[in-house]
C-alpha cells in the first residue's frame, strides 16, 4: 500500500539546493516502492549540480561525469527544477511551509574558514573559494581580481582544493585548453609569471588530508616539477609518520621520492611544506602581500592519541606576492533556520532540524549534505549521508510528522514563483542552456563554454 500524507495527495518535498547532496536525496525518496512523491529542486543559480559544476577543477573531467546521475533523476516526470531562485529572497520559509510537506535544505558550505592573523586583509590576500569559483565561472566570483604577475605563491592548507590550486596554478595553457575553464581565466593563467607554488601544512605529511591520487596528479604536469623539503620529512622520535595504515604509508613514500635531488628542470615547481604554520602577512609599500612569517611546528601526542602541532621559537619569512588559504569551509545561516554558527551547521540530528532550546525536533524541516554534517569527505559521501536523512523523512511520515500545507498544489507553487522571479530556470531552460555551452565548446574543442553570468544565461535563451 502506498503512503500518502492524506490518502489522496502526494507527499511534496521541497530540496533548497541541487548539488549533488540534494540530488542523492531525490534519489532515494523516487526509489521507495511505497511512496508516492513529488519533488521540487530549488537553486539559486540558473544552472543544477552546484559544486560539481563550479567547484570540481576543470582538469578532472571524470568526476564531473556524475552529473549524468542527476540528469536521470532531473528527468523523472515527478521533480521539477526552479532555477535562479534564493530562499529568503524570492521564496520565505512560511511560504514553502504553506505549499510542501517536507523541506529539506542541502545548501552546502558556502564560506571559507577565516585565518585571524595579522595582514590578513591585504590585498593579494584570498580564499581558495574566491579562485576555485573564478576560473570554475561561478557567476558570484567571475569578476574577481588575481595578481598573477608575482613569482611566488603561498597556498595556506594541504587539502584536496589546496592542490587544486597549486595545480591549475602552474598547468601549461595547452593542458587547460581543452578544459572547460572559463574563458578569462585560461587568458589570464596563460599570462601568469608565476614560477613557485608552495603549499603549507601545520602539521606532518601523514596528516595531511590530501589523497594520494591527487599528489600523484601533481607529478604528471606538463611544466612543472613537484617537490618536498628534506628536513620537513625527518622523523623526530617516530611521531611524524606513526599512522598504521596503507595510504599513509604510501603518502610518506610518495612525498619523500620528491625530496629535492637536484636543479628546477621545468618552468614552474610545487613545493609541499610540512610542520610549518603562518602567523602574520607582512606589506609592502603599496599595502601588498610582501612575504609571508612562518612559525616551526613540532608534533606531540594528545590526550586522545592524536598529533597536534606546537609551534615552536623558529621563525621564517618566507617571500611571496599572492596568497591563498584552503583551510576549511563553513556553511551559511539561513533565514529562520536553527542555525550553530560554532560549526557552521544547520542544529540537527541524523538530518531531522532541531531546535536548540528546547531540543525538539522541527517538524518537516531536513538537512543534508555539507550543511548538515561539515565540509567532510567526496561527493559520494553524500550519498550515504542523503540515505540516513530520508529515512528520518519516511519514518515522521509514516508517523505523522509532517507539515500539514494548505496549497500543495503543483500549480500552486509554480504560480508563486514566477510572480517572486519571473526570470527562473526550469530545467528545460537549463538543457537548452546546456547544449548552447557544449555547442560553444565543440568549436573552441573543449567540453563546453561556460556562461558566466546570470545576465549572461538570459540572454542566450532570449529572455
Amino acid at each position: 500500500m502506498k503512503i500518502h500524507n492524506d490518502g489522496a495527495t502526494p507527499l511534496r518535498v521541497a530540496i533548497v539546493g541541487s548539488g549533488p547532496a540534494g540530488f542523492y536525496v531525490a534519489e532515494q525518496l523516487l526509489k521507495h516502492d511505497a511512496l508516492t512523491v513529488e519533488i521540487d529542486l530549488f537553486d539559486r543559480l540558473p544552472t543544477p549540480f552546484g559544486l560539481v559544476r563550479t567547484g570540481v577543477a576543470p582538469d578532472h573531467p571524470k568526476i564531473k561525469s556524475v552529473t549524468r546521475i542527476y540528469e536521470r533523476i532531473a528527468a523523472d516526470p515527478c521533480v521539477r527544477f526552479y532555477g535562479n531562485v534564493k530562499y529568503g529572497r524570492d521564496v520565505s520559509l512560511e511560504e514553502l511551509e504553506d505549499h510542501y510537506h517536507q523541506i529539506v535544505f542541502a545548501t552546502g558550505a558556502e564560506t571559507d574558514r577565516g585565518l585571524d592573523i595579522p595582514g590578513i586583509g591585504l590585498a593579494g590576500s584570498h580564499t581558495a573559494t574566491e579562485f576555485v569559483g573564478w576560473y570554475n565561472g561561478h557567476p558570484d566570483y567571475r569578476d574577481r581580481v588575481f595578481d598573477l604577475s608575482r613569482e611566488r605563491v603561498a597556498v595556506i592548507g594541504v587539502g584536496n582544493v589546496a592542490i587544486d590550486v597549486a595545480r591549475i596554478l602552474c598547468r601549461t595553457e595547452e593542458e587547460l585548453r581543452g578544459t572547460d575553464i572559463a574563458p578569462y581565466a585560461l587568458k589570464q593563467l596563460a599570462e601568469s609569471r608565476i614560477e613557485e607554488v608552495v603549499v603549507l601544512g601545520r602539521r606532518g605529511p601523514v596528516q595531511a588530508a590530501f589523497t594520494n591520487p591527487e599528489l600523484k596528479e601533481l607529478r604528471s604536469l606538463a611544466d612543472a616539477e613537484v617537490r618536498t623539503l628534506p628536513e620537513d620529512l625527518r622523523q623526530p622520535h617516530g611521531t611524524l609518520y606513526e599512522a598504521g595504515d596503507r595510504s599513509s604509508t604510501l603518502k610518506v613514500k610518495i612525498l619523500q621520492e620528491l625530496t629535492i635531488r637536484g636543479p628546477v628542470r621545468k618552468a614552474r615547481r610545487i613545493t609541499l611544506r610540512f610542520l610549518v604554520s603562518p602567523v602574520e602577512l607582512l606589506p609592502d609599500e603599496d599595502g601588498h602581500v610582501r612575504s609571508l612569517r612562518l612559525v616551526r611546528n613540532v608534533l606531540r601526542r594528545t590526550e586522545a592519541g592524536t598529533m597536534s602541532p606546537h609551534a615552536t621559537d623558529r621563525y621564517e619569512d618566507l617571500p611571496v606576492g599572492l596568497v591563498f588559504r584552503s583551510i576549511g569551509y563553513g556553511g551559511v545561516a539561513l533565514p529562520d533556520i536553527p542555525f550553530n554558527h560554532d560549526w557552521g551547521v544547520i542544529h540537527n540530528q541524523n538530518g531531522r532540524v532541531i531546535d536548540p532550546d528546547s531540543r525538539e525536533r522541527v517538524i518537516g524541516l531536513y538537512a543534508v549534505g555539507w550543511i548538515k554534517r561539515g565540509p567532510t569527505g567526496v561527493i559520494g559521501t553524500n550519498k550515504p549521508d542523503a540515505v540516513e536523512t530520508v529515512d528520518c523523512m519516511v519514518e515522521d511520515l509514516r508517523k505523522g510528522a509532517i507539515l500539514h500545507p494548505r496549497h500543495p498544489e503543483v500549480a500552486d507553487v509554480e504560480q508563486l514563483i514566477r510572480l517572486r522571479q519571473p526570470d527562473l530556470f526550469t530545467y528545460e531552460d537549463w538543457q537548452r542552456l546546456d547544449a548552447i555551452e557544449v555547442a560553444r565548446g565543440r568549436v573552441q574543442g573543449c567540453p563546453r563554454i561556460k556562461f558566466t553570468s546570470v545576465d549572461e544565461m538570459l540572454a542566450a535563451l532570449e529572455r
